[in-house]
């Protein structure tokens, strides 16, 4: 299968409409989804200020996006909470009892996307279900040299911090797509720290990025189109998400329009996609030539309707980045927790109590 360099893959020309818009699904609403429109499209829909705008002012000149009470989306005696760590300001719901549980989200999704897993883990563990820096409600700290803000490195500190908060020194965690690689992160430089990960629906982003593969850039196109220079993606995602947000229907549609169309909380995910080929190889490459792998155990979720487990052997490419590695393909699409709940909760059950 022939394979494809990074650089060669950023500089290909823009593909046409079709290639790049996503096709619906089953899944609650195309406001859930990464929607990229072409560059036709883009001019037409985008504002002229967001054009004007360079990937500095982003952050500077939005307004601040409305907040919502999350807590509405999960069970009673849930908290809404900020924490401040020495990066970011944090937005997160915790609730529950019992020994702590930290659960990720993906992109472009924020903590309401644990709502269907949660009430159960909480009836065993202290749920903390935190907003990415960049995502959701929390801060979007500016850029950084080589994006080094936005780093899986920078979000796991974040993560050790807001659990220190609480007074956890150590815990298992729980990351889906994005958060997946902030658990993955998380678990190489904070050994202390994590007693146990679970990664839902994706392999290590340094594999990926190593063995790149046209069926995987079809399967990621946005990995790829997300990388070029601001403002260009952040102005295609705001127009789609701007047209996404007038279908939203349901509370959970209109809450993840809310955030997904903040043209701050948009640079912080394409920031978080830079960071991932760029800084974050590098840091992954000197593990790799130390040979430092994940100690704890690792749990790997996959979708069988998926990309991941029609591409790769999931266990076996873990297995080269972490020590004791299981897993297993499960029903649905990508977004396992939304998708298969009660299968993500009896493996996540069984899993966490070994």
């Amino acid at each position: 299968m022939r394979k494809w360099t990074l650089d060669r893959l950023i500089s290909l020309p823009f593909p046409s409409p079709s290639a790049l818009v996503f096709a619906q699904s089953k899944l609650p609403s195309a406001a859930e989804r990464h929607i990229v429109m072409n560059r036709r499209t883009f001019f037409e829909k985008s504002t002229a200020a967001l054009v004007a705008s360079g990937a500095a002012a982003i952050s500077a000149t939005a307004e601040p996006q409305e907040q919502t009470d999350t807590t509405r989306f999960f069970p009673p005696g849930f908290k809404a909470m900020k924490v401040q760590t020495s990066g970011a300001t944090i937005n997160l719901v915790t609730g529950g009892e019992g020994p702590p549980l930290l659960l990720l989200h993906g992109a472009p999704f924020t903590h309401v996307a644990w709502r269907l897993v949660a009430p159960d883990l909480a009836k065993r563990y202290t749920i903390v279900a935190p907003d990415l820096r960049g995502y959701g409600d929390s801060s979007k700290p500016p850029d950084g040299e080589k994006h080094s803000n936005y780093s899986k490195r920078a979000m796991a500190l974040d993560q050790v911090e807001v659990m220190k908060h609480f007074g956890f020194n150590s815990f298992p965690v729980v990351g889906h797509d994005r958060g997946g690689r902030v658990a993955h992160r998380l678990a190489l430089d904070h050994p202390d720290k994590v007693t146990r990960v679970a990664v839902l629906d994706i392999v290590p982003t340094h594999y990926l990025y190593t063995h790149v593969t046209i069926d995987f850039v079809q399967s990621y196109f946005h990995w790829f189109n997300y990388l070029r220079p601001a403002p260009g993606p952040e102005n295609e995602l705001k127009a789609a998400n701007d047209a996404a947000a007038a279908r939203a229907t349901t509370d959970i549609q209109k809450e993840y329009s809310r955030a997904q169309r903040d043209p701050a909380n948009i640079h912080g995910m394409c920031e978080d996609y830079r960071a991932g080929a760029s800084i974050d190889l590098e840091h992954d490459k000197a593990d790799l030539d130390k040979k430092n792998k994940i100690r704890c155990p690792l749990l790997t979720l996959w979708a069988e309707r998926g990309a991941m487990g029609r591409l790769y052997d999931v266990i076996a490419v873990w297995k080269e980045y972490a020590i004791t590695v299981s897993g297993k393909a499960l029903p649905g699409g990508h977004n396992l927790q939304e998708d298969s709940p009660k299968e993500v909760l009896a493996e996540l059950l069984s899993f966490l109590k070994g």
